[in-house]
């Protein structure tokens, strides 16, 4: 016989049912726009500032580096071996300076995000619910630990771009040959979504153990140990985070659709009215990727609180 508890987990002779209870979830979540106000407030709080750095940075290095623009504005995908010899010649001038930039910015925007993400997902979480632990030193520490090991997926993802052209483009030409761009997209394309695919099947730990050590009051260790050894719970939250996965593949492909909208009218539009839009539809698109956020979390709560219940 079916029960509802009060947060609307299902449970079904004795079995928490992972994605069943998600719309319910989602509904919640929407009636409560609270929690996804929160979550875009400590976002764009770090998020904005983050991009006009970026900008002010960007636009130095720009000015002091000699490029050939004309050459850049005539890249057409027609002839894509002219384009690709043409971004190389810029990348060469450009990398070195950004590289240079980044020794100093990408350290400083982690340990930003590390902290801001911390403090935002503790005030977010217990206003979910008022009951867990506020343990922002671990919350510091476990967001360090899995930004470490985000980091690393893009630097297995980036060896697999290399190897990729390496097969289909550099090694065909090095031989004479003509490269296969037709492969080299269908390849990139089928490695990027399974490494998205595999990330979110094996990163619900990570993400699960900042909740954990909410719930229970653990340490960094703790919550850890207390992530990896969740029982029959465990097929659900890798249930919900690999739905999530596929959520923001959608919400990816949404804005790219909503984005190109504009395109077929392209004699009527303006280049403003396609700046505003395409920002419009960004903005969309980041307040669809928080509320998710929110929703992952409240639905890992409610799972663990039916669980234990």
């Amino acid at each position: 016989m079916e029960q509802i508890p009060q947060d609307g987990v299902v449970i079904a002779a004795g079995t928490v049912r992972g994605t069943q209870s998600f719309v319910h979830t989602l509904s919640e979540c929407w009636r409560r726009p609270s929690l996804t106000a929160l979550e875009v407030l400590w976002r764009w709080a770090y998020g904005v500032p983050a991009l006009l750095l970026l900008r002010y940075e960007g636009l130095k290095i720009l000015q002091a580096t000699p490029l050939d623009y004309a050459a850049l504005k005539s890249m057409t995908v027609v002839d894509p071996l002219g384009s690709a010899h043409t971004l190389a010649k810029a990348l060469a001038l450009l990398v070195p300076q950004v590289m240079r930039v980044a020794l100093w910015l990408a350290p400083l925007l982690v340990v930003a995000w590390v902290v801001v993400s911390a403090v935002g997902r503790t005030v977010v979480l217990r206003r979910a619910d008022v009951q867990l632990h506020a343990r922002v030193g671990t919350l510091i520490v476990l967001q360090a630990v899995r930004v470490v090991a985000l980091l690393g997926s893009f630097a297995v993802w980036f060896w697999c771009m290399e190897r990729v052209a390496e097969w289909t483009v550099t090694g065909p030409i090095a031989l004479g040959g003509e490269p296969n761009l037709v492969g080299y997209f269908a390849l990139v394309i089928v490695a990027t979504l399974g490494l998205f695919t595999l990330w979110a099947v094996v990163s619900w730990a990570l993400s699960v153990a900042p909740l954990v050590a909410m719930l229970r009051g653990l340490g960094v260790v703790g919550s850890l140990a207390a992530a990896f050894r969740l029982g029959p719970l465990k097929s659900k939250l890798v249930e919900i985070n690999l739905v999530m996965g596929i959520v923001k593949i959608a919400l990816i492909v949404l804005a790219m659709v909503f984005s190109a909208t504009p395109l077929p009218f392209e004699s009527v539009t303006t280049p403003e009215f396609l700046f505003w839009w395409w920002v419009g539809v960004t903005v969309l698109y980041f307040l669809g990727s928080d509320f998710f956020h929110v929703a992952r979390q409240v639905a890992y709560l409610q799972l663990w609180r039916a669980y234990e219940d």
